[in-house]
C-alpha cells in the first residue's frame, strides 16, 4: 500500500516558504490534534473516575493498566502500519475508533450499571488503537509541511499538548459533576469528533511510489525489519533513540511516582504538589512557544544533550528542597530544560528521519517512552520506600544525564542541526 488515496497536494500548494503558524493547512491539523488531545484527557479521568467508582481500588488499577499492554506490544507493528496505509489515513481511522467506542461505552452507562467489564474492554481498545495513533500522529507532519517547518510543529504540538493537560482534567471534572462518568465521555467522543473533519481537510504529499512502505511487495515483517536496519545504521537517529530512552526511563519514574511520595513526606499536600506540576507545565510550554515562534535553535545536536544533562541536575535537585515555593521554582527549571531536550530530540527525529520511515522511527521513539519507561514507575515507588526520595532522584538524574552523554559523545548527533 502506498497511501496514494490520502488527499494530495504538490509541494508548490502547500507552501514550503509559508510559515508553520500561519498555514491553514497545518492550523487545521493542530485544530484537530488539540481536540483529540483534550478529548484523551477527558477520557481517562472520566475513565479513572468510573473504575473507582464501579470496582475496589485494585480493580480500578487493573482497568486503567490494560490499555499499556497492547500499546506496547503493537507499537511496532503500528508503525509500519502508518507508513503502509499513510498516516493521515491512519489518524482519521483512530480518531473514528476512538470516537465510536467511546460514546458507547456513555450510552451504555447512561442506560444501565454494566459493571467494570466495559471500561476495561475501552480501555483495551483505546490501548490498541494508540498503538497505531501514535506513530501516525508523529508522521503526519513531514507530509503536510516542508521540512524547515518541522521544528515549529514540533513546538506547536508541544503547546497543543500543554494546553490540552490544562484544560481537558478540569473539563473532564466538569462533565463528571454535571452528569457522572457518563457524560463525561459523552464529552470526550464529541471533542474526538471534532477532530475528524478537521483531519479530512487536511492536504499531505504523497511520497514516490518507490519510498513507501510496502514498494514492491515487500511484507509487513519486511519493512519492520527495514526500519529497525534504518534506524540502527543512520548516525544520528541511533544515538538519539538510545539518548531519548535513557532520558525517559530516568525521568519518568520520579516525576510520576516520587514526586507525589515527596508531597506527602514534605507535608505540601496535594494543593503543593499541584503548584510543582503547574511550574513544570509551565516551563515546558515556554520551550514549546519558543520552538513554535522562532522556528529553529542553533546547534541543536549539542543543546539537547547539554540541556539533558543540566535537565538530570535539576531532577535530582529537586528533592533536595525543602519547601513548597522552592519546589516549584525547580519544577519550572525543570520543565524548561526537560523541555528544551525533549522539543529538539523530537524536532531531530523528525527532520532528521525520511518521510518514508517516520512512522516506524516515532513507533520505536514511542515504545521507549510509553513501553519501556513506564515500566521505572513500580520500581521506583518501591525503591523510595527502601532507601527514601533523595537517592532515587538522584538515581534517575544519573540515568538521565547518560542520556546527555551520548547526544554528545555521538560526533553525528552532536553536530546535527535543524534546517533553515
Amino acid at each position: 500500500m502506498t497511501g496514494t488515496s490520502d488527499i494530495a497536494a504538490p509541494r508548490a500548494s502547500l507552501g514550503p516558504e509559508l510559515p508553520a503558524h500561519r498555514d491553514g493547512n497545518v492550523l487545521r491539523w493542530l485544530g484537530a490534534y488539540t481536540a483529540s488531545m483534550v478529548g484523551d484527557n477527558v477520557y481517562y479521568l472520566a475513565l479513572a473516575w468510573a473504575a473507582v467508582r464501579t470496582g475496589s481500588p485494585a480493580q480500578a488499577g487493573v482497568v486503567m493498566a490494560v490499555g499499556a499492554l497492547p500499546r506496547a506490544l503493537l507499537m511496532l507493528g503500528g508503525g509500519v502500519i502508518a507508513d503502509r496505509l499513510g498516516p493521515r489515513r491512519v489518524v482519521i481511522g483512530s480518531d473514528v475508533v476512538r470516537c465510536a467506542a467511546v460514546l458507547a461505552v456513555a450510552a451504555l452507562l447512561w442506560t444501565t450499571s454494566p459493571g467494570l467489564w466495559p471500561l476495561a474492554l475501552l480501555a483495551l481498545v483505546f490501548g490498541t488503537v494508540d498503538a497505531v495513533f501514535l506513530p501516525a500522529v508523529g508522521a503526519l507532519p513531514a507530509r503536510m509541511t516542508s521540512r524547515g517547518q518541522l521544528a515549529r510543529v514540533q513546538g506547536m504540538r508541544g503547546l497543543a499538548i500543554r494546553f490540552a493537560s490544562v484544560v481537558g482534567a478540569p473539563l473532564g471534572g466538569l462533565g463528571v459533576a454535571l452528569g457522572g462518568a457518563a457524560t463525561a465521555f459523552g464529552l470526550a467522543g464529541l471533542l474526538l469528533a471534532v477532530s475528524v473533519p478537521l483531519l479530512v481537510s487536511v492536504r499531505i504529499r504523497d511520497l514516490p511510489p518507490d519510498d513507501t512502505a510496502g514498494a514492491g511487495g515487500s511484507t509487513a515483517w519486511r519493512d519492520l525489519v527495514g526500519g529497525l536496519r534504518y534506524i540502527r545504521h543512520h548516525r544520528v537517529l541511533a544515538p538519539l533513540m538510545l539518548a531519548i530512552a535513557l532520558g525517559d526511563l530516568g525521568f519518568v519514574g520520579p516525576l510520576n511516582v516520587g514526586l507525589a511520595l515527596l508531597a506527602d513526606q514534605r507535608g505540601w499536600g496535594a494543593s503543593g504538589m499541584g503548584w510543582v506540576l503547574a511550574g513544570f507545565s509551565a516551563g515546558a510550554g515556554a520551550v514549546s512557544l519558543l520552538l513554535a515562534v522562532r522556528g529553529r535553535l542553533p546547534r541543536a545536536g549539542s543543546l539537547a544533550g547539554c540541556s539533558i544533562l543540566a535537565g538530570s541536575a535539576a531532577v535530582g535537585a529537586l528533592a533536595q528542597v525543602p519547601n513548597v515555593l522552592g519546589a516549584a521554582g525547580t519544577a519550572v527549571l525543570v520543565g524548561l530544560l526537560t523541555g528544551l531536550s525533549g522539543a529538539l530530540c523530537g524536532a531531530l527525529l523528525q527532520t532528521q528521519s525520511e518521510p518514508a520511515y517516520l512512522g516506524r522511527v516515532t513507533a520505536v521513539a514511542g515504545l521507549a517512552s510509553l513501553g519501556f519507561a513506564p515500566l521505572g514507575m513500580p520500581l521506583s515507588a518501591a525503591a523510595i520506600g527502601a532507601w527514601g526520595t533523595g537517592p532515587v532522584f538522584a538515581a534517575g538524574a544519573a540515568v538521565c544525564a547518560l542520556g546527555g552523554v551520548v547526544a554528545l559523545a555521538a560526533p553525528a548527533l552532536r553536530r546535527a542541526e535543524l534546517p533553515h
